[in-house]
């Protein structure tokens, strides 16, 4: 049987015998071969074979614990934890064998060992600066001319109060010495300001301030020492602040209509109308109001590594001129209320207080807590929160009419114009519970304020005109207030501790461990971990506003006689040629700490400054006919040349390096609805 599978093989795969074929393993031939013979040996049967088998392992549960011998230094994979001196010794070893080349025990190539760095301090980005500039301008143009009679009245010629505006600005620089500061973003030009504010304090402090040298002075007051929470009035120390609602003037025709009532009470009139003549020529009403609220940056503990500039400055002018010349006439009639004259007042204020902080009481003694980690944000280079405001008012509403009775109840307005200027800013900072600045800090807080007005009227009567008239040419109103509050420290500044300077280092460095002096500091008694704001370079926190008010309401009121009621003498005449109102109000408050304590390492330089100036011009200029020349407007559209005659009168406004008039929009709303 065996010799039979060999024959076959022999006969299929070398081929010496003849070849046979299978298909469908239906083999249609047997291959040839010899098979034992009948008379053969018989071959025994094999036997199953038995291989002997024995096994020593003692079975056990399964244990997935691994026992293993390390070689003869103990290295770990991957980060390395800090154990010492020892374990440094080890890895320099390490180190001077593997730049030998020798394959270490048990560890195969030394390039497969993973040696790290210690860890670095993680920083995060720091908010950026905030940076307003807002630029309010209002120029109004509003001279009328009215003649309600059937005669011929020349034209006036009103350009001199122009000028006379021009002068009063050039006397109050005297009072405002800070009104010509530029806007900037720059650091250098922020410290220029500084040096220039604080010179000019200094110089106050040794020689005293100037004083005007023309017009009447109805006070001029400098101090370099104002007190906190002390409100000064026209230089003059006052407990309460004035209220404005009680100096409103009435502005008569001008003055806003009320809401009607709900009744279902007729307002049908069935009287006949009476001959009366209601004429406001005044009534102006010019406001500027600018309100910031900044936080800056807020923490509870400020580092400053250089010096500190603090300085708040506040100045106030007024100069105005109402000299009116009203008629004999009108005069002996006594209802003249000319009497009444302006109310001018310069209000500031400098208020300082401590941020308190809500707080409940803890009635378990526990064990004081103290920070054991920190987040750092980092700001490379400077910071600057600057926001500057200027707001300016010029307006004109010098008319001239000559009114009279017409039997029946007649009103003219020729004023009643309103100018608002309105600039509120409220900056809200990211909280810190340390801030660290490498540099110096300027704190700036400027208000400077001028009120402007020319209000020297005429009223005439010609003859045969009924003396019983009501006039008013004055009660007018300038009003600057101005307050400057700062919240931070209430106590001097602390000396800069030595582990803040380590936890300046540390941030530079890089070092994950926080400094252990910052961890007990006080100030971060019960914190858990510490946010902490770090600025390399300096901070500058500035704010300037910069108010001007301008208004010249200079009339000439005629009153005709009545030609067609000559027999009526009860008419009832009313002019009012004053009523204006010029406002600034400004208001700053600056958040410069929201804790107890500033550290500081250089030099602190504090100062402040009040300046409140007021003159009374009692111009006589008077007016004079147009003539025959054309009015400027005319003369602006239809002349190409330039006006060189000596009779021309050109008004300039200089507003510096502003370039914001070429997008002036007009006044008049609707032309851009209907364009």
């Amino acid at each position: 049987m065996h010799i039979e599978k060999i024959s076959e093989i022999i006969a299929h795969f070398i081929g010496l015998f003849e070849m046979t074929t299978d298909e469908m393993r239906l083999r249609t031939n047997y291959a040839e071969g010899a098979g034992p013979g009948a008379d053969g040996p018989a071959l025994p049967d094999q036997d199953a074979f038995t291989a002997a088998f024995s096994s020593d392992l003692q079975l056990k549960d399964y244990d997935p614990g691994i026992i293993y011998k390390s070689g003869s230094y103990d290295i770990e994979f991957g980060p390395a934890r800090h154990f010492g001196r020892v374990f440094e010794e080890s890895l320099e070893k390490l180190a001077a064998i593997a730049g030998k080349d020798i394959p270490l025990p048990h560890f195969g190539d030394p390039t497969d060992i993973v040696l790290t760095d210690e860890p670095e301090l993680t920083v995060f980005a720091g908010p950026g600066s905030a940076i307003s500039h807002v630029l309010q301008v209002n120029v109004l143009y509003d001279d009328d001319y009215l003649d309600m009679t059937d005669g011929v009245h020349p034209l006036r010629d009103t350009s001199f109060v122009i000028e006379r505006l021009a002068d009063f600005s050039t006397e109050a620089e005297i009072f405002t010495p800070f009104a010509s500061l530029h806007r900037t973003d720059t650091y250098d030009g922020a410290l220029k300001i500084a040096e220039d504010l604080e010179s000019y304090i200094q110089n106050s402090k040794d020689s005293g301030p100037a004083s005007p040298s023309s017009g009447d002075a109805t006070h001029d007051f400098s101090t370099t020492a104002p007190k906190n929470d002390t409100v000064y009035v026209n230089g003059e120390e006052t407990t309460d602040i004035p209220v404005l609602d009680d100096f409103l003037p009435d502005r008569g025709l001008a003055k806003l209509q009320e809401e009607p009532d709900d009744s279902s009470t007729s307002v049908e009139q069935t009287d006949p109308s009476g001959n009366s003549l209601d004429v406001t020529a005044g009534a102006n009403l010019l406001v500027n109001v600018a309100s910031v609220i900044n936080t800056g940056v807020i923490a509870s503990v400020t580092a400053v590594m250089g010096n500190y500039h603090q300085i708040d400055a506040i100045s106030q002018a007024f100069v105005y001129s109402d000299n009116d010349e009203i008629a004999s006439t009108l005069h002996s009639s006594g209802h003249s209320a000319d009497d009444a004259g302006t109310v001018a007042k310069n209000i500031a204020l400098f208020e300082h207080s401590t941020f308190e902080a809500s707080s409940h009481a803890d009635n378990d003694a526990v064990e004081p807590t103290f920070p054991n980690s920190w987040r750092v944000s980092v700001i490379d280079g400077d910071v600057s929160f600057v926001q500057w405001i200027e707001q300016y008012h010029f307006v004109t509403d010098n008319d001239t009419m000559t009114v009279t009775t017409s039997g029946s109840e007649a009103t003219v307005l020729t004023g009643g114009n309103t100018s608002i200027n309105f600039s509120s800013f409220f900056g809200m900072g990211m909280q810190y519970d340390l801030v660290i600045i490498g540099g110096n800090v300027l704190d700036i807080n400027s208000i400077t304020q001028i009120s402007l007005l020319y209000d020297n009227d005429w009223v005439r009567a010609e003859d045969g005109v009924d003396p019983g008239a009501d006039i008013q040419t004055g009660n007018n109103l300038l009003w600057n207030f101005a307050s400057i509050h700062n919240v931070g420290t209430d106590s001097p500044f602390a000396a800069m501790p030595d582990y803040m300077a380590a936890t300046q280092k540390a941030i530079e460095d890089r070092d994950p461990n926080m400094p252990e002096g910052l961890s007990f500091d006080v100030n971060f008694q019960g914190y858990a971990g510490l946010n902490v704001l770090y600025i390399t370079g300096n901070l500058y926190d500035m704010t300037i506003i910069k108010q001007v008010s301008i208004l010249g309401d200079s009339d000439d009121v005629t009153q005709a006689a009545s030609t067609i009621l000559e027999n009526n003498p009860d008419a009832t005449v009313t002019i009012d040629t004053g009523s204006n109102a010029v406002v600034n109000i400004a208001e700053i408050v600056d958040y410069d700490s929201f804790g107890q304590t500033t550290y500081l390492a250089g030099q602190l330089y504090s100062d402040a400054i009040l300046i409140q100036g007021g003159l009374v011009e009692h111009d006589t200029t008077q007016p004079q006919p147009a003539g025959d020349r054309l009015a400027n407007e005319v003369i602006a559209f239809l002349d190409n040349d330039d006006p060189a005659g000596g009779d021309c009168a050109d008004g300039v406004i200089n507003a510096g390096n502003d370039f914001s008039w070429s997008s002036t929009h007009p006044a008049d709303v609707m032309q851009a609805m209907v364009a």
